[in-house]
């Protein structure tokens, strides 16, 4: 028997997901207004500072090309950060290597997307967060919304947000701590960090509770 096509296709083709400000309008027709999208950049790598931004757009003017910042040349994430900037309330947070090891990257994660809701110039009323939860300790309700920098304006405009400023820091702490090549990986473990590593030592940036640094490790 011919297996029936979904009736929601566009919901179950992965590949065909682009980001619209569909789930923002839907929000705004639940009665909440502004609404701010919230991501994150940095969970993966051995060295420097989660970053979190969030972002509430101005429907009138919303930057053409948004999209998951992973999807997009450093180049065009730089027009982006730009334009975001400019048209758009925007507020940015971090968390530390050192309260990343000392609670864990999850809660550091979160907490500095808290940190980066509660901070915008203009209170949000209601939050899209990308990934599986939504912080703890907000004066509004959220939402987390699953691949939903690929989904929603607003959150691809955080992550966009969120990396670029994350890269930037992490070149800044290459000039600060050449051995490593910060600027050139942003602190994933690649072969040439991990050879820093090994010849050098850990420095004040990285995560200690991170394998292979963990001292259970060596």
């Amino acid at each position: 028997m011919p297996r029936r096509p979904p009736d929601s296709p566009m919901l179950f083709d992965e590949g065909r997901i682009v980001p619209t400000f569909e789930l923002e309008l839907i929000a705004r027709r639940a009665g909440h207004w502004p609404v701010a999208g919230a991501d994150e950049a940095g969970r993966g790598p051995l060295a420097g500072p989660v970053v979190a931004a969030a972002v509430i757009l101005d429907p009138e003017n919303i930057p053409q090309g948004l999209n998951d910042s992973k999807q997009l040349s450093a180049a065009r994430r730089e027009a982006l950060f730009t334009e975001i900037l400019a048209t758009a309330t925007v507020s940015i947070a971090s968390s530390s290597a050192g309260r990343i090891d000392v609670t864990d990257i999850r809660k550091a994660s979160l907490d500095a997307m808290r940190r980066a809701i509660c901070g915008l110039a203009m209170p949000a009323s209601y939050v899209l967060t990308d990934g599986l939860d939504v912080p703890a300790g907000l004066a509004c309700p959220g939402k987390a919304v699953v691949k939903g920098d690929a989904r929603s304006f607003s959150i691809a405009a955080a992550s966009i947000v969120a990396k670029v400023t994350r890269d930037r820091v992490m070149a800044r702490a290459g000039d600060v701590f050449p051995a490593y090549g910060f600027a050139a990986h942003a602190g994933y473990g690649t072969a040439q960090h991990r050879a820093g590593i090994e010849k050098h030592g850990p420095c004040s940036l990285h995560r200690m509770s991170f394998r292979p640094l963990r001292r259970d490790e060596v």
